[in-house]
């Protein structure tokens, strides 16, 4: 009791209410009011959830304190490494503490608390596991590919904290290689967090650093386990009982003690990008984190983004690369599509295949499975007015208007990709036009026309929903959008070949990222296809100067983005420069505006209408594991003009060094609207990656 005050962040969504309020601990409570417990506080008349951030000796508040109303957990689960992770992280973006904590901290589950045993064994003092790290061993093995590989694995074991962003060779030698350097930390007795897109490269890499550290030793953090078994495999980490963690992007935030390594595998996955506010990414939490920390990095994938490229021209990271005759003797030959004649090959013609990609499927069936990747999903995606060529679009939610996978079965009604209503009745608002006509072809559309063109071919389609446990052997045609395509099981050797239709589709989007992107997912089903040494071929089909599909061809991503890093920083685009969006109804961003204090440097552009789909992070729609707002706080009822209103969005830009600046700012302006409680959402992202 010689610390009768409870320092306590309060679970409330208000960007006003973003700092500690002091509460009295009352004598029951005080051995487990600890520091980084939750409690249960009264607020504005109604019980809300908390944290206890600190216990001071006084209140500098002048009035009376109300106490903490109980103990919900005596259970430490927020350590001061990652509070003062998740206010770094909520000031980067311009949110709140109670936001981030929502990310980084997984609800309680008592049973699991009971269920889990008290003790953990230290990882420091641990038997190093037999067969791996440092330079010897198939983990040694597989960075002895690199230049500066086995450099970066032997100053991980000696206890050094290096950085690295690594272009990696095809295969699936990616898992044993981050397992390698997860071995080669642990031996150092340090902790690991490692980071990826989704549940199938969690179950690669969990596999492979079970093998080098010991199954004992890795938690698996993801969303998808279900309340008990996150929050369990949670306290494993927090205990001491794994020093290695595997898991999606929350898992950024995972309290492994003494944490040695960050490793974040294909970090321009949209998948690192959280949705809900306040929408920070993976990354740039794992580089946050190997700051403060003082860890190593690693940044790895089979392509490069952007921003990694920047981490190494700022000297933050040392890229590890393969040397040019290692490149070219283990990706595939890639080779652009080519036309033809217009009266050569009909069966190409009638699957949209180029006469030399059509010949490429032919003579791949031939000697094994052959990929085909499709832009886009569903049958026919995209459609537009017969009559003026206008987008089809939802009259309910403005929406893009399509033909579902089920038209294959004869139901030929459209339906909105967003609101996923039936459009019967659907009439052009330009023409009045009611016929329809096929903008976009998906991945069931193609399967039908492969199937016709290549009778004597199984064809087969990997969906999302129903991914593909493996690719039958023999003469298959395996489809599917990117991202899920199936990996070949090692008696295949890997795909014969492989066409990626749809490229200039992907180069055209109005979209800052869209040559990145298609690089990116062109890559990643490049990587799948066997070396050209044993005949492997890649056919790409896209205009042939554009510059991703030069870096494709010469097998260069650090060259690409390179040159993307510096015609960003020519033109003011992120992340050469600070760039935020403000997005809402007019009135309430013009509000908004009017009320930021910006840096002197920052350029207001727009605001401009725009079209977005439902956002789970925008206040105007609160997920359900958000706080209700205790009554008389919230902010005021927009008006039926403002929910009828278009929303508009306005880009706010400004040099690099500006962008602490400028996201004080704006968290500065959201808490002055909050606490006038003005009627209107407003959405504020930093680093948008929507950014047209």
């Amino acid at each position: 009791m010689e610390l009768p005050v409870a320092r306590v962040a309060v679970d409330v969504p208000l960007p006003h209410l973003d700092r500690p309020f002091d509460y009295t601990v009352p004598a029951p409570l005080a051995d487990a009011a600890r520091p980084g417990v939750r409690v249960r506080v009264r607020f504005a008349g109604q019980d809300v959830d908390g944290w206890v951030l600190a216990r001071v000796a006084a209140s500098d508040h002048p009035g009376r304190l109300a106490p903490l109303r109980r103990v919900v957990s005596p259970e430490p689960v927020l350590t001061p490494e990652i509070l003062a992770l998740a206010r770094a992280v909520a000031d980067r973006y311009a949110g709140t503490l109670g936001d981030v904590l929502r990310l980084a901290v997984p609800p309680r589950h008592a049973r699991s608390e009971k269920a889990l045993a008290a003790t953990a064994p230290d990882p420091a003092t641990a038997p190093d596991p037999p067969g791996v790290p440092g330079t010897t061993g198939s983990g040694g093995t597989v960075w002895a590919d690199y230049r500066a590989g086995t450099a970066f694995l032997t100053r991980l074991r000696d206890g050094d904290s290096p950085r690295a962003v690594w272009t990696a060779l095809p295969g699936p030698s990616w898992t044993r290689a981050v397992a390698a350097a997860a071995a080669a930390t642990v031996a150092s007795g340090r902790g690991v967090v490692a980071v990826v897109p989704d549940r199938r490269d969690v179950d690669r890499l969990e596999r492979a650093l079970a093998a080098a550290v010991g199954a004992d030793k890795v938690a698996r953090l993801e969303a998808d386990l279900g309340p008990a078994a996150r929050y369990t495999q949670f306290l494993r980490v927090l205990r001491g009982h794994a020093p290695v963690v595997v898991g999606t992007r929350a898992c950024a935030f995972a309290p492994v003690p003494r944490l040695g390594l960050v490793a974040i595998w294909d970090d321009g996955d949209d998948q690192f990008a959280e949705p809900r506010a306040p929408y920070p990414h993976a990354r740039d939490v794992l580089v946050l984190r190997a700051e403060r920390s003082g860890a190593a990095a690693l940044i790895g994938g089979w392509s490069r983004s952007t921003e990694a490229a920047s981490l190494v021209t700022r000297g933050w990271a040392r890229e590890i690369v393969a040397d040019r005759a290692t490149v070219r003797a283990r990706w595939p030959r890639v080779a652009v599509a080519s036309d033809g004649r217009p009266d050569e090959l009909p069966a190409a013609r009638a699957a949209r295949l180029s006469p030399s990609a059509w010949r490429v499927v032919h003579d791949g069936l031939t000697r094994g499975p052959v990929l085909v990747q499709v832009v886009r999903t569903g049958y026919l995606p995209g459609l537009s007015c017969q009559t003026c060529r206008r987008p089809a679009r939802c009259p309910h939610c403005r929406g893009p208007a399509g033909l579902p996978p089920t038209a294959t079965a004869g139901v030929r009604t459209p339906t909105c990709g967003w609101c996923g209503r039936a459009l019967p009745s659907w009439r052009c608002p330009t023409c009045e036009g009611r016929r329809l006509r096929a903008r976009s072809v998906g991945v069931e559309r193609t399967a039908e026309e492969l199937g016709r063109a290549f009778p004597g071919a199984t064809v087969v389609v990997s969906r999302p929903e129903r991914h593909l446990p493996a690719v039958p052997p023999g003469r298959t045609l395996v489809l599917a959008t990117a991202g899920i395509e199936p990996v070949p099981g090692p008696e295949t050797g890997g795909y014969a070949a492989a066409v990626l239709l749809d490229g200039d589709a992907l180069l055209e989007r109005p979209d800052l990222r869209a040559g990145e992107e298609a690089l990116r997912r062109w890559r990643a089903a490049a990587a799948l296809v066997r070396p050209a040494t044993d005949g492997g071929l890649v056919v790409v089909s896209a205009d042939p100067s554009a510059p991703a599909v030069q870096a494709l061809v010469r097998s260069d991503p650090p060259g690409f983005a390179a040159r993307e890093l510096a015609e960003r920083a020519e033109i003011g685009l992120p992340p050469a420069a600070a760039v935020a969006t403000v997005t809402g109804p007019p009135d309430a961003v013009a509000s908004f505006l009017a009320l930021a204090a910006l840096p002197d440097g920052v350029t207001v552009l727009g605001p401009v209408p725009v079209e977005l789909p439902p956002d789970p992070g925008s206040p105007a729609s609160v997920p359900s594991d958000r706080p209700p707002v205790p009554s008389g706080l919230g902010p005021g009822t927009a008006s039926a003009e403002d929910r009828d209103a278009p929303p508009v969005r306005a880009v706010l830009r400004g040099a690099d060094t500006l962008r602490d600046a400028l996201a004080a700012a704006l968290a500065r302006a959201s808490a002055v609207r909050s606490a006038r409680r003005e009627p209107g959402a407003v959405r504020v992202r930093l680093d948008p990656r929507d950014l047209g």
